[in-house]
């Protein structure tokens, strides 16, 4: 069984506790974040969106309730968390099986593709960055981990020394036993993962960025501060 297969078969096992686990008072970040997008999308008077690995629906009724009269769908390849939204009210309709890497839309088919809480859990990122751009017309919102935000200072100092001599992943890939996934009980299958690392990915795309701290961030440095950020990636004319 590859990651993605267990990534898949711990969300099958956990789908009921999902919510109860993820959408909490310690675990604000992502309702941050979807405030944000919700006060931009009004401002940019955006009417249609994806929500990639939409999980249990959260992000699509949080659009749905601002945005009544958008167009709202989401991909979530995980069926055990697909019931979970249908339960909650997302429409069968809009809510799909599929894959990020291959996302079953035509290029602009949206004005904003987002997705929450999903980049740390995929091995090459990068490659679901394309189809997100491919498909979104206006926008592209993320909002997910800055690694090297987290922990004790001395953490930190080791995490920025490691990616200063470009020695990060490599020392991931020792730390995880000579691969680059690792598992835990809260969070699956997931990555050492930065979407700070990524700005330049999007500007060099044609993109302007955008960045939010998520949760509290001291001092005056996202990398160093922001355990949580979002990036809001506007297409340039």
């Amino acid at each position: 069984m590859d990651a993605q297969q267990r990534q898949q078969a711990y969300y099958t096992e956990t789908a009921a506790a999902y919510d109860a686990a993820h959408i909490n008072e310690s675990s604000p970040e992502h309702d941050f974040a979807l405030a944000l997008l919700r006060g931009v999308a009004a401002e940019q008077g955006f009417q249609s969106f994806l929500d990639v690995g939409a999980g249990t629906g959260r992000g699509m009724l949080s659009l749905g309730q601002a945005f009544p009269a958008a167009r709202i769908c989401g991909v979530e390849p995980v069926e055990a968390l697909r019931l979970m939204a249908l339960g909650k009210g997302v429409a069968a309709e809009a809510l799909t099986s599929g894959d990020a890497n291959q996302l079953q839309y035509g290029a602009g088919s949206f004005d904003c593709v987002m997705a929450l809480g999903v980049m740390h859990h995929v091995a090459a990122p990068r490659r679901v960055y394309r189809e997100m751009q491919r498909v979104a017309s206006r926008a592209i919102f993320i909002s997910d981990l800055n690694n090297f935000g987290c922990g004790s200072a001395a953490q930190k100092c080791l995490a920025h020394f490691l990616r200063a001599c470009r020695l990060w992943r490599p020392f991931q890939f020792i730390k995880n036993g000579f691969k680059f996934d690792k598992f835990s009980e809260g969070d699956g299958v997931h990555y050492s993962y930065s979407l700070l690392d990524d700005v330049a990915f999007f500007e060099k795309s044609g993109w302007d960025t955008y960045l939010f701290a998520t949760r509290p961030c001291p001092g005056d440095s996202l990398l160093w501060g922001a355990s949580h950020v979002a990036l809001l990636a506007l297409r340039r004319a």
